[in-house]
Protein backbone atom coordinates (compact mmCIF):
# COMPACT_ATOMS: atom_id res chain seq x y z
CA UNK A 1 0.00 0.00 0.00
CA UNK A 2 2.62 2.47 0.90
CA UNK A 3 4.55 2.08 -2.21
CA UNK A 4 0.85 2.31 -4.48
CA UNK A 5 0.83 5.57 -2.52
CA UNK A 6 4.35 6.83 -3.13
CA UNK A 7 3.59 6.95 -6.82
CA UNK A 8 0.40 8.14 -7.04
CA UNK A 9 1.29 11.16 -4.20
CA UNK A 10 4.65 12.15 -5.56
CA UNK A 11 5.00 10.26 -9.26
CA UNK A 12 7.48 7.98 -8.44
CA UNK A 13 8.08 4.51 -10.70
CA UNK A 14 7.43 1.45 -8.88
CA UNK A 15 11.41 0.57 -8.66
CA UNK A 16 11.67 4.02 -7.06
CA UNK A 17 8.95 3.95 -4.64
CA UNK A 18 10.45 0.35 -3.25
CA UNK A 19 13.81 1.82 -2.45
CA UNK A 20 12.17 4.99 -0.57
CA UNK A 21 10.55 2.13 1.38
CA UNK A 22 13.29 0.05 1.97
CA UNK A 23 15.45 3.37 3.08
CA UNK A 24 12.72 4.31 5.52
CA UNK A 25 13.30 0.81 7.08
CA UNK A 26 16.81 1.11 6.90
CA UNK A 27 17.16 4.52 8.86
CA UNK A 28 14.18 2.26 11.44
CA UNK A 29 17.22 -0.40 11.91
CA UNK A 30 20.30 2.09 12.22
CA UNK A 31 19.04 4.52 14.20
CA UNK A 32 17.53 1.93 16.94
CA UNK A 33 21.00 0.23 16.77
CA UNK A 34 22.80 3.45 17.18
CA UNK A 35 20.63 4.59 19.78
CA UNK A 36 21.67 0.99 21.86
CA UNK A 37 25.12 2.15 20.95
CA UNK A 38 25.13 5.33 22.49
CA UNK A 39 22.07 6.05 25.06
CA UNK A 40 22.34 2.73 26.87
CA UNK A 41 24.40 4.22 29.81
CA UNK A 42 26.58 6.67 30.58
CA UNK A 43 30.06 6.41 28.49
CA UNK A 44 33.18 6.09 30.92
CA UNK A 45 35.89 9.11 30.34
CA UNK A 46 39.71 9.15 31.30
CA UNK A 47 40.74 10.57 34.55
CA UNK A 48 43.07 10.65 37.78
CA UNK A 49 43.06 7.58 39.88
CA UNK A 50 40.27 7.71 42.60
CA UNK A 51 37.72 9.74 40.05
CA UNK A 52 35.39 8.57 37.62
CA UNK A 53 34.62 10.89 34.75
CA UNK A 54 31.28 9.77 32.25
CA UNK A 55 29.60 11.51 29.79
CA UNK A 56 25.29 11.15 29.30
CA UNK A 57 23.59 11.71 25.98
CA UNK A 58 20.06 13.10 26.67
CA UNK A 59 17.48 14.27 24.38
CA UNK A 60 17.07 18.34 23.93
CA UNK A 61 13.40 18.32 23.88
CA UNK A 62 10.74 18.84 21.21
CA UNK A 63 12.17 18.31 17.72
CA UNK A 64 10.29 19.70 14.63
CA UNK A 65 11.38 17.43 11.67
CA UNK A 66 10.42 19.31 7.88
CA UNK A 67 10.66 16.77 5.19
CA UNK A 68 10.87 17.20 1.50
CA UNK A 69 8.41 15.58 -1.21
CA UNK A 70 10.81 13.92 -3.34
CA UNK A 71 11.33 10.91 -0.80
CA UNK A 72 8.26 11.97 0.80
CA UNK A 73 8.55 8.53 3.19
CA UNK A 74 12.92 7.84 3.90
CA UNK A 75 13.22 11.35 4.97
CA UNK A 76 10.40 11.91 6.51
CA UNK A 77 10.95 8.87 8.46
CA UNK A 78 14.46 9.08 8.89
CA UNK A 79 14.51 12.32 10.33
CA UNK A 80 11.30 11.41 13.24
CA UNK A 81 13.50 8.03 14.11
CA UNK A 82 16.56 10.03 14.83
CA UNK A 83 14.96 12.73 16.90
CA UNK A 84 12.92 9.97 18.51
CA UNK A 85 16.08 7.73 18.89
CA UNK A 86 17.35 10.77 20.53
CA UNK A 87 15.29 10.79 23.47
CA UNK A 88 13.00 13.65 21.87
CA UNK A 89 9.20 14.18 21.26
CA UNK A 90 8.84 15.12 17.52
CA UNK A 91 6.34 17.41 15.79
CA UNK A 92 6.67 15.93 12.17
CA UNK A 93 5.75 18.20 9.73
CA UNK A 94 5.92 16.69 5.55
CA UNK A 95 5.68 18.27 2.91
CA UNK A 96 2.48 19.80 1.41
CA UNK A 97 2.67 17.66 -1.54
CA UNK A 98 3.60 14.29 0.20
CA UNK A 99 0.91 14.42 3.20
CA UNK A 100 -0.78 11.22 2.65
CA UNK A 101 2.18 9.20 2.70
CA UNK A 102 3.44 10.81 5.59
CA UNK A 103 0.29 10.44 7.84
CA UNK A 104 0.53 6.47 6.89
CA UNK A 105 4.10 6.69 8.11
CA UNK A 106 2.80 8.00 11.60
CA UNK A 107 -0.35 5.87 11.32
CA UNK A 108 2.42 3.02 11.78
CA UNK A 109 4.47 4.19 14.11
CA UNK A 110 1.57 4.72 16.60
CA UNK A 111 0.67 1.25 15.82
CA UNK A 112 4.10 0.33 16.70
CA UNK A 113 3.84 1.87 20.32
CA UNK A 114 5.41 5.51 19.88
CA UNK A 115 2.94 7.39 22.11
CA UNK A 116 0.64 9.84 20.35
CA UNK A 117 1.91 12.82 22.44
CA UNK A 118 5.01 12.02 21.41
CA UNK A 119 4.79 11.40 17.96
CA UNK A 120 2.87 14.84 16.21
CA UNK A 121 1.64 14.94 13.09
CA UNK A 122 1.26 18.23 11.49
CA UNK A 123 1.06 18.57 7.42
CA UNK A 124 0.22 22.20 5.89
CA UNK A 125 2.32 24.80 3.68
CA UNK A 126 5.10 27.24 4.48
CA UNK A 127 3.07 28.59 7.10
CA UNK A 128 3.25 25.74 9.41
CA UNK A 129 6.45 25.53 9.16
CA UNK A 130 6.93 29.29 10.10
CA UNK A 131 5.20 28.68 13.24
CA UNK A 132 7.28 25.69 14.68
CA UNK A 133 10.80 27.39 14.06
CA UNK A 134 10.03 30.44 15.71
CA UNK A 135 8.46 28.56 18.42
CA UNK A 136 10.71 29.03 21.74
CA UNK A 137 9.64 25.39 22.73
CA UNK A 138 11.08 23.96 19.97
CA UNK A 139 14.54 22.89 21.32
CA UNK A 140 15.36 21.73 17.47
CA UNK A 141 14.68 21.56 14.04
CA UNK A 142 16.14 18.83 11.11
CA UNK A 143 15.14 20.41 7.77
CA UNK A 144 16.01 18.71 4.28
CA UNK A 145 14.70 21.27 1.08
CA UNK A 146 15.96 24.40 -0.78
CA UNK A 147 18.33 26.61 0.10
CA UNK A 148 15.59 29.26 0.27
CA UNK A 149 13.56 27.90 2.86
CA UNK A 150 16.95 27.16 4.82
CA UNK A 151 17.83 30.54 4.97
CA UNK A 152 14.73 31.43 6.20
CA UNK A 153 14.51 28.71 9.00
CA UNK A 154 18.16 30.29 10.47
CA UNK A 155 16.76 33.62 10.22
CA UNK A 156 13.62 32.47 12.25
CA UNK A 157 15.91 30.38 14.86
CA UNK A 158 18.45 33.21 14.80
CA UNK A 159 15.25 35.71 15.41
CA UNK A 160 14.45 33.73 18.33
CA UNK A 161 15.60 35.45 22.14
CA UNK A 162 16.45 32.02 23.94
CA UNK A 163 17.91 29.40 23.95
CA UNK A 164 20.61 28.30 20.45
CA UNK A 165 19.13 25.41 19.16
CA UNK A 166 20.79 22.84 16.85
CA UNK A 167 19.56 23.57 13.27
CA UNK A 168 20.35 19.70 11.27
CA UNK A 169 19.93 20.85 7.48
CA UNK A 170 20.52 19.07 4.15
CA UNK A 171 19.87 21.34 0.98
CA UNK A 172 20.42 20.94 -2.68
CA UNK A 173 23.72 21.59 -4.94
CA UNK A 174 24.53 21.61 -8.61
CA UNK A 175 26.14 18.49 -8.49
CA UNK A 176 28.69 17.17 -10.87
CA UNK A 177 30.16 14.29 -12.74
CA UNK A 178 33.57 14.05 -14.25
CA UNK A 179 34.86 11.33 -16.87
CA UNK A 180 38.51 11.66 -17.98
CA UNK A 181 39.74 10.10 -21.17
CA UNK A 182 40.83 7.01 -19.29
CA UNK A 183 37.07 5.93 -18.53
CA UNK A 184 35.05 3.25 -19.85
CA UNK A 185 32.48 5.79 -22.43
CA UNK A 186 29.77 2.34 -21.46
CA UNK A 187 29.78 2.75 -18.12
CA UNK A 188 30.04 6.72 -18.06
CA UNK A 189 27.04 6.48 -20.16
CA UNK A 190 25.41 3.96 -18.11
CA UNK A 191 25.81 6.30 -14.14
CA UNK A 192 25.33 9.46 -15.72
CA UNK A 193 21.95 8.66 -17.23
CA UNK A 194 21.28 6.90 -14.42
CA UNK A 195 22.35 10.21 -12.07
CA UNK A 196 20.34 12.59 -13.87
CA UNK A 197 17.08 10.88 -14.98
CA UNK A 198 16.28 8.54 -12.65
CA UNK A 199 13.66 9.66 -10.30
CA UNK A 200 12.58 12.35 -13.27
CA UNK A 201 16.02 14.34 -12.13
CA UNK A 202 14.45 14.60 -8.72
CA UNK A 203 16.85 13.63 -6.29
CA UNK A 204 18.90 16.09 -4.38
CA UNK A 205 22.00 13.80 -5.04
CA UNK A 206 21.21 13.82 -9.38
CA UNK A 207 23.98 14.62 -11.44
CA UNK A 208 22.88 18.06 -13.34
CA UNK A 209 26.50 18.59 -14.68
CA UNK A 210 28.77 16.12 -16.79
CA UNK A 211 32.51 17.27 -17.13
CA UNK A 212 33.72 15.47 -20.09
CA UNK A 213 37.51 15.44 -21.58
CA UNK A 214 37.49 16.35 -25.31
CA UNK A 215 39.26 13.40 -26.28
CA UNK A 216 35.81 11.37 -25.61
CA UNK A 217 33.23 13.94 -25.75
CA UNK A 218 32.06 13.46 -28.92
CA UNK A 219 31.86 9.39 -28.78
CA UNK A 220 30.23 9.98 -24.86
CA UNK A 221 27.42 12.69 -26.29
CA UNK A 222 26.46 10.92 -28.67
CA UNK A 223 25.93 7.51 -26.74
CA UNK A 224 24.04 9.92 -23.61
CA UNK A 225 21.88 11.21 -26.62
CA UNK A 226 20.66 7.79 -27.49
CA UNK A 227 20.65 6.43 -23.58
CA UNK A 228 18.30 9.61 -23.09
CA UNK A 229 15.92 8.48 -25.97
CA UNK A 230 15.20 5.41 -24.94
CA UNK A 231 13.64 6.66 -21.77
CA UNK A 232 10.28 5.38 -21.32
CA UNK A 233 8.36 8.30 -20.32
CA UNK A 234 4.75 7.55 -18.69
CA UNK A 235 2.59 6.62 -15.67
CA UNK A 236 4.75 5.44 -12.75
CA UNK A 237 2.50 2.89 -11.69
CA UNK A 238 3.50 1.00 -14.98
CA UNK A 239 6.24 -1.26 -14.37
CA UNK A 240 8.26 -0.20 -17.64
CA UNK A 241 8.16 3.49 -16.82
CA UNK A 242 11.94 4.62 -16.49
CA UNK A 243 10.25 8.59 -16.33
CA UNK A 244 7.70 9.39 -14.12
CA UNK A 245 5.91 12.90 -13.68
CA UNK A 246 7.93 16.30 -11.66
CA UNK A 247 5.64 17.21 -8.72
CA UNK A 248 3.72 20.03 -10.17
CA UNK A 249 2.79 22.62 -12.37
CA UNK A 250 4.85 24.98 -10.99
CA UNK A 251 7.75 22.61 -11.06
CA UNK A 252 6.90 21.99 -14.45
CA UNK A 253 6.98 25.06 -15.61
CA UNK A 254 10.18 26.29 -14.14
CA UNK A 255 12.15 23.68 -15.73
CA UNK A 256 10.37 24.27 -19.01
CA UNK A 257 11.89 27.73 -18.70
CA UNK A 258 14.94 26.39 -18.02
CA UNK A 259 14.92 24.51 -21.22
CA UNK A 260 14.14 27.74 -23.37
CA UNK A 261 17.30 29.96 -21.50
CA UNK A 262 19.54 26.71 -22.15
CA UNK A 263 18.42 26.75 -26.00
CA UNK A 264 19.57 30.46 -25.93
CA UNK A 265 22.52 30.08 -23.89
CA UNK A 266 24.03 26.42 -24.45
CA UNK A 267 23.67 24.18 -27.46
CA UNK A 268 20.80 21.29 -27.89
CA UNK A 269 22.09 17.95 -27.87
CA UNK A 270 18.50 15.93 -27.29
CA UNK A 271 15.13 16.83 -25.92
CA UNK A 272 13.17 14.14 -26.12
CA UNK A 273 9.58 13.62 -27.07
CA UNK A 274 6.70 13.95 -25.32
CA UNK A 275 4.37 10.41 -25.37
CA UNK A 276 0.82 11.58 -26.49
CA UNK A 277 -0.52 9.86 -23.50
CA UNK A 278 1.08 12.14 -21.28
CA UNK A 279 0.41 16.05 -22.87
CA UNK A 280 -2.12 16.39 -19.80
CA UNK A 281 0.07 15.44 -16.78
CA UNK A 282 2.97 16.96 -15.56
CA UNK A 283 5.41 15.53 -17.24
CA UNK A 284 9.05 17.05 -18.68
CA UNK A 285 11.29 15.23 -20.93
CA UNK A 286 14.79 14.23 -20.60
CA UNK A 287 17.12 16.37 -22.34
CA UNK A 288 21.00 17.21 -22.62
CA UNK A 289 21.94 20.72 -23.80
CA UNK A 290 26.21 21.23 -23.96
CA UNK A 291 27.45 24.67 -22.48
CA UNK A 292 30.95 26.32 -22.19
CA UNK A 293 31.39 26.64 -18.40
CA UNK A 294 29.31 25.57 -15.05
CA UNK A 295 28.93 28.53 -13.81
CA UNK A 296 25.98 29.79 -16.87
CA UNK A 297 23.87 27.41 -13.80
CA UNK A 298 23.43 29.90 -10.65
CA UNK A 299 21.04 27.58 -8.87
CA UNK A 300 19.76 24.06 -8.75
CA UNK A 301 17.77 22.60 -11.93
CA UNK A 302 15.34 19.94 -9.75
CA UNK A 303 14.30 17.88 -12.77
CA UNK A 304 15.25 15.84 -16.09
CA UNK A 305 17.97 17.94 -17.79
CA UNK A 306 21.82 17.37 -18.00
CA UNK A 307 24.53 19.90 -19.02
CA UNK A 308 28.09 18.79 -20.26
CA UNK A 309 30.99 20.81 -20.24
CA UNK A 310 34.15 19.65 -22.63
CA UNK A 311 37.51 20.13 -20.79
CA UNK A 312 41.06 19.72 -22.05
CA UNK A 313 43.60 17.20 -21.01
CA UNK A 314 45.80 18.56 -18.04
CA UNK A 315 42.78 21.11 -16.93
CA UNK A 316 41.06 18.76 -14.27
CA UNK A 317 42.29 21.10 -11.51
CA UNK A 318 40.24 23.87 -13.78
CA UNK A 319 37.05 21.57 -13.39
CA UNK A 320 37.63 20.92 -9.44
CA UNK A 321 37.70 24.89 -8.83
CA UNK A 322 34.31 25.50 -10.93
CA UNK A 323 32.91 22.89 -8.88
CA UNK A 324 34.28 24.51 -6.07
CA UNK A 325 33.27 28.19 -6.70
CA UNK A 326 29.73 26.86 -7.04
CA UNK A 327 29.42 26.50 -3.51
CA UNK A 328 27.41 24.21 -3.08
CA UNK A 329 28.98 20.45 -2.02
CA UNK A 330 26.59 17.49 -2.13
CA UNK A 331 27.59 14.86 -4.52
CA UNK A 332 30.35 14.36 -6.84
CA UNK A 333 30.91 11.86 -9.35
CA UNK A 334 33.95 10.72 -10.83
CA UNK A 335 35.18 8.31 -13.54
CA UNK A 336 38.67 7.44 -14.07
CA UNK A 337 40.84 4.48 -14.19
CA UNK A 338 44.01 6.42 -12.64
CA UNK A 339 44.25 6.29 -9.12
CA UNK A 340 46.34 9.15 -8.62
CA UNK A 341 43.33 11.38 -10.47
CA UNK A 342 40.89 10.40 -7.93
CA UNK A 343 43.08 11.06 -4.88
CA UNK A 344 43.67 14.48 -6.71
CA UNK A 345 39.60 15.03 -6.40
CA UNK A 346 39.14 13.36 -2.97
CA UNK A 347 41.77 15.91 -1.45
CA UNK A 348 40.62 18.99 -3.13
CA UNK A 349 36.85 18.96 -3.87
CA UNK A 350 34.67 20.24 -1.21
CA UNK A 351 32.06 17.92 -1.41
CA UNK A 352 30.02 16.13 1.28
CA UNK A 353 30.16 12.03 -1.04
CA UNK A 354 32.30 11.39 -3.59
CA UNK A 355 31.28 8.23 -5.73
CA UNK A 356 34.29 6.55 -8.19
CA UNK A 357 33.47 4.76 -10.74
CA UNK A 358 29.27 4.74 -10.18
CA UNK A 359 26.26 6.41 -10.20
CA UNK A 360 25.70 9.24 -7.60
CA UNK A 361 22.39 8.47 -6.29
CA UNK A 362 21.29 6.01 -3.73
CA UNK A 363 23.05 6.17 -0.93
CA UNK A 364 23.24 3.16 1.61
CA UNK A 365 22.00 4.37 5.04
CA UNK A 366 25.17 2.99 7.59
CA UNK A 367 27.43 2.19 4.47
CA UNK A 368 27.37 5.49 2.40
CA UNK A 369 26.48 8.32 4.72
CA UNK A 370 24.55 11.14 3.13
CA UNK A 371 25.51 15.10 3.25
CA UNK A 372 26.65 18.02 2.30
CA UNK A 373 28.57 21.15 3.14
CA UNK A 374 28.79 24.58 2.11
CA UNK A 375 25.19 25.65 0.75
CA UNK A 376 24.72 22.06 0.68
CA UNK A 377 23.97 21.40 4.28
CA UNK A 378 25.09 21.80 7.75
CA UNK A 379 25.75 17.74 8.41
CA UNK A 380 26.53 15.17 10.43
CA UNK A 381 25.05 13.04 7.57
CA UNK A 382 22.24 11.64 8.06
CA UNK A 383 22.12 7.71 7.93
CA UNK A 384 25.88 7.87 9.70
CA UNK A 385 27.78 7.05 12.70
CA UNK A 386 27.61 11.19 14.00
CA UNK A 387 24.04 12.27 13.13
CA UNK A 388 21.87 10.75 16.14
CA UNK A 389 24.34 12.70 18.85
CA UNK A 390 23.34 16.27 16.76
CA UNK A 391 20.28 15.62 18.17
CA UNK A 392 20.97 15.42 21.80
CA UNK A 393 22.81 17.48 24.76
CA UNK A 394 25.78 16.15 26.37
CA UNK A 395 26.07 15.72 30.10
CA UNK A 396 29.23 15.44 32.20
CA UNK A 397 29.79 13.84 35.79
CA UNK A 398 32.62 13.69 37.65
CA UNK A 399 32.75 11.88 41.18
CA UNK A 400 35.61 12.01 43.21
Amino acid sequence: MLMAVITREAGKTLDNAQADLREAIDFLRYYAAEARRLFSGPIPLPGPTGERNTLDLRGRGPFACISPWNFPLAIFTGQVAAALAAGNPVLAKPAEQTPITAWLAVKLMHEAGIPRGVLQFLPGDGKTGAALVSDRRVKGVAFTGSNDTAWIIQKALADRRGAIVPFIAETGGINAMIADSSALPEQVVRDVVRSAFDSAGQRCSAARVLFVQADIAVRVIAMIAGAAEALDIGDPIDIGTDIGPVIDTASQAALNAHKAQMNRDGRKIIDTRLPPECRFGTYVTPAVFEIDRMSRLEREVFGPILHIVRFEQGHLDKVVAAINASGFGLTLGLHSRLEAVADYVAEHARVGNLYVNRNQIGAVVGAQPFGGEGLSGTGPKAGGPNYLARFATERVRSTD
